[in-house]
């Protein structure tokens, strides 16, 4: 769904034309501490007076005496009021206003960035995805945020950009996978690149046959609607520095022969966000002009049970000719990984990332809020620096050396698991993906693997601009890296 209309405007907040002015509030010993410009004084004493705690997801609306009609909604930023709060307060505020169509953001910046992420939080608390709905409902049609920061200070063509980017990738999550199956993504995804003048290839059965993608085979054989593999390049004249992500595409996973669980295969329409996150962030930074190479390779396939599917045991001949036997088919998500991380390689990007949601055990381990970060220290550091910067939370995790044995073959080269005993699941899963990452100059090609299986998707209470359901997780922080390396 498209985002709402967002403009800056200089005028006093006060003077907004507009259903609600939202306002924020801090919390402190002493009760909330109202953040807002000249002529919304009045308001910290009903915010006491009705126990507000300016708690970080409180929303206390008031009916506005100065302005018949209007209303007043604080938010509570918690006891923090820097840009990281700032921004959760306006998304909250967006999230749970309803009926509204156009709203003024009154709180006070001090410094383009907080204004920033003001914009940014608004705009993405106010997500809605009415594709199904027979009543949908209505979103805020215009957020104007009153500060004294211009468009070019500010940012505020990034900020539209980026906070698109997150609910294009929110979108393609949400749809059924009766609708968004591997060779409508890739239509979508081709569209989209040349709308933007981006480069793209989609590699069909023949394709994937002929250039020995034996792991996108295998898992879409199951499937009538077989594998793609898409991918889109953005090469601005000048860019010095590359970048190639990978995006584990699973458009929907059954757990292949090894059938999940009923309860566990409910949302995995979800099992293709990290092809839907490096695919917006691509897009995202092509229409920034940011002065980066990017390649993006989106591993698509369904992983359905049939007669055709891939068997327990079933050899796969990886590209580049390393294979792999296959324990459980519910371990697919590498595969086409591997397929991916291989041909990424064969380019010589100067850094590669892949994203996927790719194993239970990252949500057991870390939770629904942190991503696992795994890969080569240096690029790892770059890709939390970047995360940091854009509020997303993410973890190290180690790679130990001494699991790959784990992956020991009778009759290949690998396995995708280990079937029994107490496994650390995400660690191996990053351990085996490691196995098919290329060289440059002699030495491995710096590779970070960011594991969203929890973050992805929000199945818990709503906070901050994070509603239920798919969350757009990664395309900040992959969009605040390419721009960092470009930098330098």
């Amino acid at each position: 769904m498209p985002i709402p209309t967002i403009s800056l405007s200089a005028s006093p907040a006060v003077d907004a034309d507009a259903e609600v002015v939202v306002l924020a509030s801090r919390s402190t010993d002493d009760g909330p501490q109202l953040l807002a410009p000249a002529g919304f004084e009045w308001a910290e004493a009903q915010l006491r007076a009705l126990g507000a705690k300016g708690a970080a997801d409180e929303l206390v609306r008031l009916a506005d005496p100065s302005v018949d009609g209007r209303v007043v909604a604080v938010a509570g930023t918690g006891a923090a009021a820097d840009a990281d709060a700032l921004r959760l307060a306006a998304g909250s505020a967006l999230r749970q206003l309803s009926e509204v169509d156009s709203v003024a953001i009154g709180i006070p910046a001090a410094s383009a960035a907080e204004a920033a992420a003001l914009l940014e939080g608004a705009a993405l608390g106010a997500y809605r995805f009415n594709e199904y709905r027979s009543k949908p409902k209505p979103p805020v049609a215009s957020i104007t945020l009153h500060t004294e920061f211009g468009d070019e200070e500010l940012g505020t063509e990034r900020v539209r950009t980026v906070a698109e980017a997150v609910a294009a990738t929110r979108d393609l999550v949400n749809l059924s996978p009766s609708e968004l199956f591997p060779a409508r993504f890739a239509e979508i995804a081709v569209d989209a690149a040349r709308a933007a003048g981006i480069q793209a290839t989609v590699y069909a059965e023949d394709e994937l046959e002929a250039g020995g993608f034996g792991g996108l085979l295998g898992v879409g054989q199951g499937s009538v609607r077989g594998p793609r593999l898409v991918r889109l390049e953005y090469a601005p004249d000048g860019a010095t520095t590359s970048l190639a992500f990978v995006g584990k595409g699973i458009t929907f996973d059954s757990g292949g022969l090894s059938l999940k669980p009923m309860q566990s295969m409910v949302g995995m329409k979800g099992d293709m966000a990290g092809a839907a996150a490096v695919f917006n962030a691509t897009l995202a930074l092509a229409r920034l002009n940011a002065p980066v190479r990017v390649t993006a390779w989106l591993c698509l396939a369904e992983n359905l049970p049939s007669g055709t599917a891939m068997r327990p045991n079933d050899v796969l001949r990886i590209r580049g000719g390393k294979t792999v036997e296959v324990l459980n088919t519910d371990a697919e998500g590498r595969l086409v990984l591997a397929d991916g991380l291989v041909a990424a390689s064969e380019e010589q990007p100067d850094a590669i990332i892949d994203v996927a949601t790719l194993t239970g055990a990252q949500l057991v381990a870390l939770g629904g809020r942190i991503t696992g970060l795994m890969g080569d220290d240096d690029l790892v550091q770059r890709v939390r620096d970047a995360a940091a910067a854009v509020d997303e939370s993410l973890w190290p995790m180690p790679l130990p050396a001494h699991l790959l044995p784990l992956l020991k073959s009778d009759v290949a080269d690998l396995t995708n698991t280990k079937l029994g005993g107490v496994v650390p699941g995400m660690l191996l899963a990053g351990v085996f993906l490691q196995e098919f990452v290329g060289e440059r100059d002699g030495a491995k090609i710096p590779w970070a693997h960011l594991d969203i299986a929890g973050p992805a998707d929000n199945g818990g209470a709503a906070w901050g601009f994070t509603g239920g359901g798919p969350t757009g997780i990664a395309v900040r922080t992959l969009v605040r890296l390419g721009e960092e390396l470009a930098a330098g």
